[in-house]
């Protein structure tokens, strides 16, 4: 177990800023896909099964995110009617039903292929996952701030000994 997360802990080390937005994305996916595996603990049959219907799931998922988020950055509800804010309050509900829908649906396909138990762990291998990004964020983040703190002292004093 420390293997794995020494792996996804390195993946997510060697995400840099220079690095182009696919890079990164395939790198945080193989940690994800490495993580959710090993806390699985998916069989190889298990792993080809489970990973189509994952994959698949994912993407509908994050299709209804943006449809949510489309909906909500295109209303103001400051401007909008009451009858045009009560329909997109209609809408939005729609939408989270839609997505317990899906999560129902694909529950009930992910138990075809791992037990209830492995559906179980998933959201928290999910949850746990998504910590860590975050954190991995953060102290990228820090780290970068701490540079140019240090970077912006160097210049001023090498400024200061210019003006000696």
């Amino acid at each position: 177990m420390k293997y794995i997360y020494s792996i996804i802990l390195s993946l997510l080390l060697t995400i840099s800023y220079g690095q182009d937005q696919t890079t990164i994305m395939e790198k945080v996916e193989a940690a994800k896909i490495a993580l959710i595996t090993e806390r699985l603990n998916l069989t190889p049959e298990q792993a080809e099964k489970f990973w189509p219907v994952y994959r698949e799931f994912s993407q509908k998922q994050v299709e209804l995110r943006q449809e949510f988020r489309q909906l909500r950055t295109s209303h103001d509800p400051k401007t909008a009617s009451d009858a045009e804010n009560k329909r997109m309050l209609e809408k939005g509900m729609q939408i989270k039903q839609r997505q317990l829908d899906l999560e129902k649906n694909y529950s009930e396909r992910m138990q075809k292929v791992i037990s209830t138990r492995q559906v179980m762990s998933l959201k928290k291998a999910e949850d746990d996952f998504r910590q860590m990004l975050i954190q991995r964020v953060k102290e990228q983040k820090s780290q970068q701030d701490q540079l140019r703190q240090k970077r912006m002292m160097n210049e001023n004093n090498m400024q200061r000994k210019r003006n000696n």
